[in-house]
C-alpha cells in the first residue's frame, strides 16, 4: 500500500509538472500552426511563444526518461542521515515531538492537489472551447476605464500624420486627447470595429488594442452618429465617413456609409 501511495504520488508529480506544461506547449504550436494564435497574443510575440513550446517539449520528453519519481530526488546526497530520513514518516520522532509538521504537510497536499484540479481545468478547456477573440466582452468590461492609451497631450497635427492610415486606436488617441479639434474637422475615415452603446442617440465604434496580450488590451472607441438601434452590440461594421468636431469641442464621426462585416481574422490592433 505505501508503494501504491508512492506511484500515485509521483504520477501527481509528473502530471503537475511535465503533462500540463506539455499539453500547453502543444495548444500553443496547435493555434500557431493554424494561425490563431494571434487570437490571445500579438503576432510580434508568437514566434517567443512557439520557441518557448519547442523547448518546454524537448524537457518534458528529457524528463520523461527519468525513472518514475525521480522528481522528488534532487540529486543530493547526505549520507546516513538522507537514508535514515527515508524511512517511513509514520515512525518519525519529530514529526511526533512537532505535530504541527504533520498538519502544514497535509495542507501543502490538500493546497497542491486544489490547485493540480484548478489548472488541469484550465487545461482541458484550452482543448475542448474552440479559439474566439474576447473583443466584445473585454471591450464592455472595461467601458470607461483611463488607460495609458489616451495619456499625454495632443502630439498628433495635420499635414505631419497621415491620418489615412490612422485605425481605431490612433484617432481614439486624438479624439480623447486633441486640444484643438478643429485641426480635425473634414478628415475622411475608413475604420472597422464592433458596436458597443454610445452616450446619446449614438453608438462606438471599438476596437481592442493590445500590446503583448489580450491581458494587457484597452479600449479604444470611437463615437458615431448613426441610429443606436439599427445594429446590435458586437456586430462588426465598416464605416466610411468624416470626423466632424461639434461646438463645445468633441469630435465624432459622420458616417456616410456603414457595412455590417463578418469579424477579421485579426480583432485587434497594436
Amino acid at each position: 500500500m505505501p508503494e501504491l501511495s508512492a506511484r500515485s504520488r509521483a504520477l501527481a508529480t509528473r502530471w503537475l509538472g511535465i503533462g500540463l506544461a506539455s499539453v500547453v506547449a502543444v495548444v500553443t504550436l496547435g493555434l500557431a500552426v493554424t494561425d490563431r494564435l494571434s487570437l490571445y497574443i500579438s503576432p510580434e510575440s508568437v514566434w517567443f511563444a512557439c520557441a518557448a513550446a519547442v523547448v518546454t517539449l524537448a524537457g518534458a520528453i528529457w524528463s520523461c526518461a527519468l525513472p518514475l519519481g525521480a522528481e522528488e530526488d534532487h540529486g543530493h546526497d547526505h549520507g546516513p542521515a538522507a537514508s535514515r530520513s527515508a524511512e517511513p514518516e509514520a515512525s518519525s520522532p519529530a514529526e511526533t515531538a512537532h505535530p504541527s509538521a504533520s498538519s502544514r504537510r497535509r495542507l501543502a497536499g490538500v493546497g497542491a492537489l486544489a490547485g493540480g484540479v484548478v489548472a488541469t481545468g484550465v487545461v482541458v478547456s484550452a482543448l475542448v472551447l474552440p479559439p474566439a477573440s474576447l473583443s466584445v466582452e473585454l471591450a464592455m468590461s472595461r467601458a470607461g476605464e483611463e488607460t495609458a492609451l489616451f495619456a499625454g497631450a495632443d502630439t498628433v497635427a495635420l499635414g505631419v500624420a497621415d491620418t489615412s492610415t490612422f485605425g481605431v486606436g490612433d484617432w481614439a488617441s486624438v479624439f480623447a486627447a486633441a486640444t484643438n479639434t478643429t485641426a480635425y474637422d473634414g478628415a475622411d475615415v475608413t475604420l472597422q470595429g464592433f458596436v458597443t452603446p454610445g452616450d446619446g442617440d449614438g453608438v462606438n465604434l471599438t476596437r481592442l488594442v493590445i500590446t503583448h496580450c489580450v491581458i494587457d488590451a484597452q479600449t479604444a472607441a470611437l463615437p458615431v452618429s448613426v441610429d443606436a438601434d439599427a445594429y446590435k452590440t458586437g456586430q462588426w461594421v465598416e464605416i466610411t465617413g468624416t470626423v466632424r468636431a461639434d461646438d463645445d469641442g468633441s469630435l465624432r464621426i459622420e458616417p456616410t456609409d456603414v457595412v455590417a462585416i463578418d469579424e477579421p481574422k485579426d480583432p485587434y490592433e497594436y
